[in-house]
C-alpha cells in the first residue's frame, strides 16, 4: 500500500495495521492514495483483524471509501459549523464522526485527534448508541430532522445530558451522505429543573405545616366557641336560680 500513499500515511497506516494485529481492535484512519491518473483520493479507511479457524489473528482486512462527494460537502458544511455556538459535528452513515467544531471539542474535553474518525458509540451507552443509530437510519431513509437525547462521557468522566437534533447531509446531487448533528447542553436546563422540583417540594412542605397550624388554631377557637357557650349557659343557669330564690324572699 505505501506505493500508492505518502511516507507520513504509510506510518500512520503500519501503526494501524499493528494495533490490529496485535490487539485484535478496529481502527479508522484517513488515506489519500493516488490513482493512476495521478489524481490523490481522499478515502476513509477501516481495519479489521482477519482471522483464521481458531480465532488467532492472521492478517488485517482494509474497507476504503471514497470520500470525495462528502469531503466538497464537509469543505462547505464546516463554514457553517465552525462558529456555531452550540456543539456540531458531521458524521458518516455508519455514525463515524467526520468532522466537529470547537464547541464539541469544549464540551466533551477531548482533543480533535479523539474525537475525529471516531465512532459517537465511544462516548455514549449502548442503549443511547442504538437510539442514536436507529435516528440516524431515519435521517439518511427519509431525510428528516430526528431529536433525541443523548449523555456522552465527557475526558473527566462527567455524563453531561444533551439534547441532539440530527439533520441529513446532502452531496451536489441530493444525495444523503452523512448527517450534521447538533448538540445542546442541557446541564444548566436540569439544574433549572432540580432546582424548582426543591422549590415545589418545600413549598409543599410549608403548606402542609401551616394546614397543621390551621388545624391547631381552628381547634382551639372551635374549643373557645365551646367554652363560652357552657359559660353562657351556666350565667343563664346561675340567673334562674337567682331568680328563683329573689321569688322565695
Amino acid at each position: 500500500l505505501s506505493r500508492f500513499i505518502s511516507p507520513d500515511e504509510t506510518r500512520e497506516f503500519t501503526a494501524a495495521l499493528r494495533e490490529v494485529i496485535e490487539r485484535g481492535v478496529i481502527r479508522n484512519t484517513r488515506l489519500n492514495p493516488r490513482s493512476a491518473s495521478g489524481e490523490i483520493i481522499p478515502t476513509s479507511l477501516n481495519a479489521s483483524a482477519l482471522r483464521d479457524a481458531d480465532g488467532k489473528v492472521i492478517g488485517a482486512i482494509g474497507i476504503l471509501r471514497d470520500m470525495r462527494e462528502l469531503d466538497k460537502a464537509l469543505a462547505y458544511s464546516d463554514s457553517l459549523i465552525k462558529n456555531a455556538p452550540d456543539p456540531v459535528f458531521v458524521s458518516d452513515l455508519e455514525g463515524k464522526i467526520l468532522q466537529a467544531n470547537d464547541a464539541v471539542y469544549e464540551l466533551l474535553g477531548f482533543r480533535p485527534d479523539e474525537v475525529l474518525e471516531q465512532s459517537l458509540s465511544r462516548f455514549i451507552s449502548p442503549d443511547e448508541t442504538r437510539e442514536f443509530l436507529a435516528a440516524l437510519r431515519e435521517v439518511i431513509k427519509r431525510g428528516v430532522t430526528r431529536n433525541a437525547r443523548l449523555n456522552p462521557l465527557s475526558a473527566s468522566g462527567e455524563v453531561i445530558p444533551t439534547t441532539l437534533n440530527a439533520s441529513a447531509l446532502r452531496d451536489a446531487d441530493s444525495k444523503v451522505i452523512g448527517a450534521i448533528g447538533i448538540l445542546r447542553d442541557m446541564r444548566a436546563y436540569e439544574k433549572v429543573v432540580r432546582d424548582l422540583q426543591e422549590s415545589k417540594s418545600e413549598l409543599q412542605e410549608k403548606i402542609l405545616d401551616l394546614e397543621k397550624f390551621e388545624e391547631v388554631v381552628v381547634g382551639r377557637e372551635l374549643k373557645m366557641i365551646a367554652l363560652e357557650k357552657e359559660i353562657e349557659n351556666l350565667k343563664q343557669e346561675l340567673e334562674k336560680v337567682n331568680r328563683g330564690q329573689s321569688k322565695w324572699t
